[in-house]
């Protein structure tokens, strides 16, 4: 990986009361680049995310490090962590439509967030508020009047994607950013998203349960398990060439126009409880390949130079091998 981190996640840990809802996670999110964390519910994808904006309930014990351009997020002043969030960093949160207030007009929220942080003229703020929903390919005259009720879910999707960009984030992250709508503006949401990058260079990290769905977006995919990382990578590459038992059964449950239903296979069993997790590797249960060793040893992480990395007997363990 040649791109510098702009979020650097050292030995992440969250945990609620017995539920381990990340547990020792660590990566680096590259500059410039779409990220994307995939995995099924409850793997710890979305608590990773709420915790880059140190946004977990001060109830949850959270050890690790996250490190923003190198400064640890969990040590800023409240000061330094209300620049951060927005003007560095923002998120348009799962079903984000209902984060709309519904008694205001698009437009007077465009106004009443930047005045949240910044002492800027309302005519300013709708000019920006303009080119954004433009840049999404909404219609600015019209939006601006509306309250979300009267806009559709796609609508609502990219008055949210113009709200991240308001205040020129260097770094957006989205939660299952197509969740509730039609394949079709699933496809146009993403092409947007990729337009944000190429032309703004901002940074993104999508988080979702389909690895399919930004398989065309991403960059890098990071592939979640029962709090864990299991696997991180370019995305070509982890198509091609997927080292962890759980990434090749989400690619091969993924349907596809150039297959029949016949090549689709499900990965059997059900998602491990977080708060009574399985020995050795959580995946043994549902692995086709496990052995004696995956159900009573945690797999040591592999490393690559790239900044790639596996988690799994597999790869990199001898006694597997040998057995």
């Amino acid at each position: 990986m040649s791109q510098q981190p702009i979020i650097q996640i050292r030995d992440l840990s969250v945990r609620f009361g017995e539920v381990q809802a990340v547990n020792h996670v660590t990566f680096d999110i590259p500059e410039g680049k779409i990220t994307a964390i995939v995995g099924e519910s409850g793997s710890g994808k979305t608590t990773i995310a709420t915790a880059i904006l140190d946004l977990i309930p001060d109830s949850a014990k959270v050890t690790g490090k996250i490190l923003y351009k190198g400064q640890d997020v969990r040590t800023m002043s409240k000061h330094e962590l209300r620049n951060y969030r927005w003007s560095d960093v923002s998120m348009v949160f799962q079903a984000a439509q209902s984060a709309l207030n519904p008694v205001m007009t698009v437009g007077d929220q465009f106004v009443e967030t930047v005045k949240e942080h910044n002492d800027v003229p309302t005519s300013d703020i709708m000019k920006k508020a303009s080119q954004l929903l433009d840049y999404v390919r909404l219609d600015p005259e019209r939006v601006l009047k509306s309250f979300p009720h009267e806009l559709s879910g796609g609508m609502k999707q990219r008055v949210m994607i113009a709200f991240s960009l308001l205040l020129d984030s260097k770094f957006v992250i989205l939660d299952e950013p197509t969740t509730a709508l039609d394949v079709i503006t699933q496809d146009y949401i993403f092409d947007i998203l990729a337009r944000i990058n190429r032309d703004f260079g901002t940074t993104m990290l999508l988080v979702t349960h389909d690895i399919a769905i930004v398989a065309r977006a991403a960059d890098y995919i990071g592939v979640m398990y029962g709090g864990k990382l299991v696997e991180f990578g370019e995305t070509f590459r982890m198509f091609e060439e997927p080292r962890h038992p759980y990434t090749q059964g989400l690619i091969q449950a993924t349907p596809s126009l150039l297959t029949d239903n016949d090549s689709i296979k499900q990965i059997g069993g059900l998602p491990p409880n977080l708060a009574a997790l399985p020995s050795g590797c959580a995946f043994h249960p549902r692995c086709p390949f496990a052995k004696d060793i995956c159900r009573s040893e945690t797999p040591v992480i592999e490393y690559f130079d790239d900044g790639e990395l596996v988690s799994c007997h597999r790869q990199n363990n001898e006694q597997y091998k040998a057995g």
